[in-house]
């Protein structure tokens, strides 16, 4: 039931209110001064309060400030005998809802009433829509125990509570937008908007006018001015995914903002100024880009200021039990199935993979395998048909085939794990395996070994 309080010393008054929004299915509390009234509001925790202006002992307009400490909620509406303007524009300045005199206005009490509660719930809402996004990029929610990733997370706490431009480098499909909210999520800037653009979606043209807007006229097809992603990003964060694709024209003009914060619009001439945080990220070694020339140097160590390396997942492979745990349970949920677990050799599968596409791919791959099931189990049946082919760790193979060919997949198997493990460099592959590059070039091709 949702409760208000009456905060008024005209006790007739004060018993008529209540008896008619107790009618109208209210919880009515009584104070008939403002003592009494903030004893309520502590131990009852009403979501609205109507109260008198003149009180014995206080004036109803100074005490709204006493009545909304510490109470987020709470909506104040004041009633008063005597109404003036003055008095009602204060009454609004210190954080009333409403203000209305008795008698005149009796009509509009309950209606009045009706839209604080209304309030009251948005605002729940709202806080509990926080919470749930809050808790959805807090770094907890950051999958994975593997030691790579650990050190990853704790970077990002560090560098959260301040304002400086963030590098994030990893392969693609390793999670470095979800790490950027992360990061943006626990900053100071949690409540201000996050904005994301790929710099590798658009023409140079069209990305200048994304980031940085433009006036009308400004080029053909540019009929009125347009805010860019710098504006829209105002005291949050700009992520600029793929920064290492960013035309070398438009870097001088990011560099602009990084260095004296401010800005100027394609096809204008005014500058203005950019209260905005720089995550950034990028797939390539952004060192060889600009020793090639591709990426400015200035630039670089701008972008530079705090780099997190973000592991791939082939780099933590202990890790991928939890994501098929994860991934599961959500698309099993969405896609209406009970999945409840997946069996041993389907993970070894799994574990077994070179996931090029990174956790992208994973959680591709366990979708698929949820919409296939015919169980809560999830099988090897069910995965895509190249992991139904590629014996998993311990798997000695079936007993109707020659020993020859189980020594075959034992040694298919090694290699792959071992260029796994060098992330495709023959090379160093060759050296661990103890073999000659020819060989195992020779085996690569035998075995049809995918990089």
């Amino acid at each position: 039931m949702q409760k208000l309080l009456i905060i008024d010393d005209e006790e007739k008054l004060r018993t008529l209110l209540s008896r008619i929004l107790r009618l109208e299915g209210y919880q009515v509390l009584e104070a008939g001064t403002a003592a009494q009234g903030l004893k309520l509001l502590d131990r009852e925790e009403p979501a609205v309060v109507l109260c008198d202006v003149k009180l014995p002992d206080a004036n109803g307009v100074e005490l709204i400030p006493s009545l909304l400490n510490g109470r987020a909620y709470l909506q104040v509406i004041l009633l008063t005998a005597y109404g003036n303007i003055a008095d009602g524009v204060q009454a609004i300045k210190n954080g009333a809802f409403d203000y209305i005199t008795k008698g005149n206005d009796n009509e509009k009490i309950i209606p009045l009433v009706a839209r604080a509660f209304e309030k009251v719930q948005l605002q729940q809402r709202i806080r509990d829509l926080e919470k749930q996004v809050s808790k959805k990029y807090s770094f907890a929610g950051i999958i994975g125990k593997s030691p790579e990733i650990k050190r990853a997370i704790e970077l990002g706490k560090r560098v959260s509570g301040t304002d400086a431009t963030v590098l994030l480098m990893g392969e693609t499909g390793s999670g470095k937008e979800v790490f950027a909210q992360s990061v943006h999520y626990n900053s100071k800037r949690a409540q201000q908007p996050f904005v994301a653009i790929n710099c590798s979606a658009f023409s140079r043209d069209l990305l200048e006018s994304e980031i940085f807007g433009h006036k009308a006229g400004a080029f053909t097809g540019a009929l009125k001015d347009k805010k860019g992603l710098i504006e829209e990003a105002s005291t949050g964060t700009l992520f600029l995914d793929e920064i290492g694709e960013m035309p070398v024209e438009l870097q001088a003009k990011l560099l602009r903002v990084l260095e004296s914060k401010t800005f100027i619009k394609v096809g204008d001439t005014k500058t203005i100024e950019a209260d905005v945080r720089i995550i950034a990220a990028t797939n390539r070694q952004l060192e060889t880009e600009v020793s090639e020339g591709r990426f400015r140097e200035d630039l670089f160590y701008r972008l530079n200021v705090f780099t997190i390396i973000l592991p791939s997942l082939n780099e933590r492979r202990e890790d991928i039990p939890l994501f098929v745990d994860f991934y599961m349970q959500q698309l099993g949920a969405k896609l209406g199935k009970n999945i409840t677990g997946i069996d041993k050799q389907a993970l070894q599968q799994l574990q077994a993979h070179n996931w090029k596409g990174n956790i992208r791919e994973l959680k591709n791959v366990i979708e698929r395998a949820c919409i296939l099931a015919d169980t809560p189990v999830l099988t090897v049946d069910s995965l895509p048909f190249e992991f139904q082919h590629v014996p998993a760790p311990g798997n000695s193979g079936n007993g109707n085939f020659l020993s020859a060919f189980d020594l075959a997949s034992v040694e298919k198997l090694h290699i792959q794990r071992v260029l796994n493990h060098t992330r495709g460099n023959k090379t160093e592959a060759a050296k661990l395996l103890n073999i000659g590059l020819t060989t195992l070039y020779r085996k690569i091709e035998e075995y049809h070994i995918t990089l």
